[in-house]
């Protein structure tokens, strides 16, 4: 019994290490910016300043500075008023159906681009633990 007990222990540690292992931080980039051509670079553009008066840039960005904010509306959607960089935009963003570790990855190559800087390294369970 011991023995079981002690097998079905060591299983779910991995299991649960395996889980919220985080890949290398180059990696997340290289898929960040791989989704980010999938998925955003339809409003905010190659270069990350958006259109004018439409789609707010990233590039830049003084919105990125709330990074609770930033994950929530990737992970949930966004309507309504923001502002960004002293302008206000007025439009909505739907969810892109993206999964947790697909959020980081296009987070973690959105802080690091077009004049962003961010020593943060966003993870999987950092968006799963972001509610709305």
């Amino acid at each position: 019994m011991k023995i079981i007990l002690s097998l079905v222990a060591t299983i779910v540690m991995a299991s649960s290490l395996f889980l919220y292992q985080t890949k290398p931080l180059s990696d997340s980039i290289a898929d960040g910016q791989e989704i980010y051509q999938d998925f955003c670079v339809q409003c905010h553009l190659p270069n990350g300043m958006g259109v004018e008066n439409t789609f707010p840039p990233l590039a830049k960005s003084d919105y990125l500075d709330n990074r609770q904010s930033t994950i929530r509306a990737l992970k949930y959607g966004l309507s309504g008023p923001i502002k960004v960089n002293g302008k206000t935009y007025n439009g909505q963003m739907t969810t892109q159906g993206l999964d947790e570790e697909e959020i980081a990855d296009v987070l973690n190559y959105i802080y690091r681009q077009w004049g962003n800087t961010s020593e943060h390294v966003f993870t999987a369970k950092e968006i799963q633990n972001t509610q709305p």
